[in-house]
């Protein structure tokens, strides 16, 4: 069975994939903020307190599952905000920031950190999810994401999908996949979209992949462009 930790994994489609993969025997270190608000689950599953905006936080948390473990077979980054949704007249540098802060730079500070136990584990994989809103091929042809336009999330994730190219090509011992839950129903879109376990299909899917290749964005229907 596989040894996974997935961060922002106390709500959404990050307690969605907790549970999938424990409940079928998969080992899962479940990080979050606030650890004491995930959901319960059988199976193997090791709450883990991690803030991705902070060193120490994320540094604490690598050594407890060095403790218990030695090693990672995958690392999800799931944290993510959404940010503001003002127009652009209203969106100042540290909405922007704010962001960047969890979404791209939290990404990096756990890979990062977790990096040397995923090298020791099997078959690594690195999970970055993404978002349609991230693709700019959809930005400029799909026609829901033509009429939307959201300064800092998709530039966030636009960012995250480049990491994962870059990702890709840096760490050819370690496949690399990012993913596109699609327009999912949780708090982020305030209940609009498809049911929170079709949103973490690909999610499930990239971290039991094993044959890759790397650097690909996934979405519920297979590859979708950068």
């Amino acid at each position: 069975m596989t040894t996974v930790l997935i961060t922002g994994a106390s709500r959404g489609m990050g307690a969605e994939t907790v549970r999938r993969l424990a409940t079928v025997g998969h080992t899962v270190f479940a990080a979050a903020r606030h650890p004491d608000r995930l959901p319960d689950v059988p199976g193997q599953v090791h709450p883990l307190r991690l803030d991705v905006t902070d060193d120490a936080s994320v540094a604490r948390a690598a050594a407890e599952v060095e403790a218990v473990t030695g090693s990672l077979d995958v690392v999800v980054n799931n944290a993510g905000v959404p940010g503001t949704w003002a127009g652009p007249q209203d969106v100042g540098p540290q909405d922007v920031v704010d962001v960047f802060a969890v979404n791209v730079v939290g990404a990096v500070r756990v890979t990062h950190a977790f990096l040397p136990l995923l090298r020791r584990g099997h078959d690594p994989r690195l999970v970055l999810v993404s978002s349609g809103m991230g693709s700019l091929t959809l930005q400029q042809g799909d026609d829901v994401y033509r009429d939307i336009a959201h300064l800092p999330y998709p530039a966030s994730k636009a960012a995250l999908n480049m990491l994962a190219v870059q990702y890709a090509k840096a760490l050819p011992d370690v496949l690399v996949t990012a993913v596109d839950p699609g327009l999912t129903a949780t708090e982020f879109t305030g209940g609009v979209g498809h049911s929170v376990r079709e949103g973490s299909d690909p999610i499930v899917a990239a971290v039991l992949d094993t044959d890759g290749p790397s650097g690909r964005f996934l979405g519920r229907d297979g590859v979708e462009p950068w």
